[in-house]
């Protein structure tokens, strides 16, 4: 793994797996409800409340504040965890109907909520709700109000001005889907290339040694060969004229086997020559004047 990953096909595999990770996670792959519909919208309607959804997105408009209806008796502040990330750079009120008047919980996702804003953002999570709970059974009137007491913010400074930007997760999605098809793309193929290389590798091997046992083969027997050619060297000199002369054809047969030999590449009609030389060389030797002796004893 470690070899792997020194490699610059794995330090690409990193890279595209981080962007993959990244891209996923903003994209809010691991979103639950509420921030998966605030992430690209101002307006969330728990199911079973009876709000028109598209009317209070057009109350809100592209005002930098996200709105959240929960069902009686929810955890207001969870919900308020829950938008953190998805609705960052908004103003959230969440609401949930209560005994003659909304529960609401503020919550502001403005940069420095938590230090030097701190006082900015406690006024805001508290003004933003007031005067809208003389609309309990009248939502979007509320969200009327809701809208008004934001605006009024805005002018005193406290929620900073502009309109909201909304990322949608589509493109995020797309940059994931292709960081991991390239990830799983890419090892497949270097899996088969490398699988197709070790194949050949492995064949090339194969007929190496293959031809390496052939022509140590066919080296020992033009050892052998050449072993019958010296003996008879040694008898040429009392030899017959026929003897001389078959001894002669034989040894500028071998000379020219013996410069095949030396090409470098086993040819499949150099073993029949060496054979058939051999033969030769047997028979001459039968043939010999030593040998006609020792009939004779």
């Amino acid at each position: 793994m470690k070899k792997l990953l020194g490699t610059p096909f794995g330090l690409a595999l990193v890279a595209l797996l981080v962007l993959a990770g990244w891209a996923s996670w903003t994209a809010g792959i691991f979103d639950g409800p509420i921030a998966k519909e605030v992430r690209s919208s101002s307006v969330y309607v728990a199911p079973g409340l009876d709000i028109d959804t598209a009317a209070a997105e057009k109350i809100i408009g592209n005002r930098r504040l996200v709105v959240v209806f929960l069902e009686r008796g929810a955890d207001l502040s969870e919900g308020c965890d829950d938008t953190s990330g998805a609705a960052d750079g908004t103003l959230v009120l969440l609401i949930s109907p209560g005994d003659g008047e909304f529960e609401h919980y503020g919550c502001a996702h403005f940069p420095g909520d938590d230090d030097e804003n701190f006082g900015k953002a406690f006024v805001a999570e508290t003004r933003i709700a007031a005067g809208a709970d003389q609309f309990t059974d009248r939502p979007l009137e509320a969200l009327k109000v809701i809208a008004v007491n934001y605006d009024s913010l805005v002018k005193a400074g406290i929620v900073p001005d502009g309109a909201r930007t909304i990322s949608p997760s589509l493109p995020r999605y797309l940059v994931a889907v292709a960081a991991l098809a390239a990830v799983i793309g890419g090892a497949v193929t270097m899996w088969v290339v490398g699988r197709r290389a070790g194949r050949l590798a492995a064949g090339h091997r194969a007929e190496r040694d293959t031809a390496s046992d052939a022509r140590s083969s066919l080296n020992a027997q033009a050892a052998v060969l050449a072993k019958q050619i010296i003996d008879l060297d040694r008898r040429y000199p009392r030899g017959s004229t026929t003897f001389r002369r078959s001894y002669q054809q034989l040894a500028a047969d071998y000379a020219e086997l013996a410069a095949d030999l030396t090409d470098g590449e086993v040819e499949p009609e150099l073993r029949p020559k060496v054979d058939a030389l051999s033969r030769r060389a047997q028979e001459l030797a039968a043939d010999s004047p030593k040998s006609r002796r020792g009939k004779k004893r």
